[in-house]
């Protein structure tokens, strides 16, 4: 299953997010999407995912544009993490994570023991295998998170888009998570997140897309892009190679 986007165009307000952007994501491969505050990698997650129209270009699926599949047929193809989403959902932990399960069950609300079994194994992967029943609006943000994050692993697509899947996470749950997103792409699946933290990119992602201003961009294998020149002019700051700032955990 490949995701491809062809001479891709994203603005906004008249200014230029991505212009020309040719970008082929297949299986097993796990890419990061780095540039600074409203460089455009909500945008190109909502294209990647069909949620939002390009200006110019296309985005096409195994070859199929995407603007012309129905949702549902997206959805057991392509999963997505939104940046945010309202805390008040009214059941318990389970029940949310479960939701990851409609876009291929018969039901809503059907339970099917396999569909259980893989909401707990994901539930106790994300460090939250002892709270199933706890009502989802008690949780953390932190919590929420990987509830979230836990919900599109659940919805097992083989496309996983992420914007921002480290939010709200400390240290250890930031690297559990990478290590759960870079896990599934060494199992087959495609990934792509939207990350702030090149050291984890530079970790976890074999591929990067440096999205820069005025829509230009440019991508590759993470050793070759995320260097100390690119990085700084990406982010428009000197950057050092030694500090704390370096640490993640292993």
């Amino acid at each position: 299953m490949t995701l491809e986007a062809r001479e891709l165009h994203l603005a906004i307000g008249g200014r230029d997010l991505v212009r020309g952007l040719d970008l082929s994501i297949a299986p097993c491969q796990c890419w990061a999407l780095l540039g600074p505050n409203g460089a455009g990698k909500t945008s190109l997650i909502l294209a990647l995912a069909g949620l939002r129209a390009p200006q110019a270009g296309e985005v096409t699926l195994d070859g199929a544009p995407l603007a012309g599949l129905r949702r549902v047929a997206i959805a057991a193809r392509i999963g997505v993490l939104l940046q945010d989403e309202p805390a008040d959902f009214w059941g318990s932990l389970l029940d949310y994570v479960m939701l990851g399960c409609y876009p291929k069950s018969r039901s809503a609300w059907a339970r099917d023991a396999g569909d259980l079994d893989r909401a707990r194994r994901w539930l106790a992967e994300l460090d939250l295998a002892d709270r199933p029943e706890q009502p989802y609006r008690t949780l953390s943000g932190g919590e929420r998170q990987r509830a979230r994050i836990a919900q599109v692993l659940v919805q097992d697509p083989g496309i996983i888009l992420l914007d921002e899947p480290l939010q709200h996470l400390d240290l250890r749950h930031q690297a559990q998570v990478m290590r759960t997103l870079s896990g599934c792409a060494s199992a087959g699946k495609a990934v792509v997140m939207a990350l702030h933290e090149p050291a984890h990119a530079a970790r976890h992602c074999g591929f990067s897309v440096l999205l820069y201003d005025a829509g230009r961009t440019s991508l590759g294998r993470s050793s070759d892009m995320l260097t100390q020149a690119n990085l700084e002019a990406l982010y428009h700051c000197r950057l050092e190679t030694a500090g704390a700032q370096n640490y993640l955990p292993a």
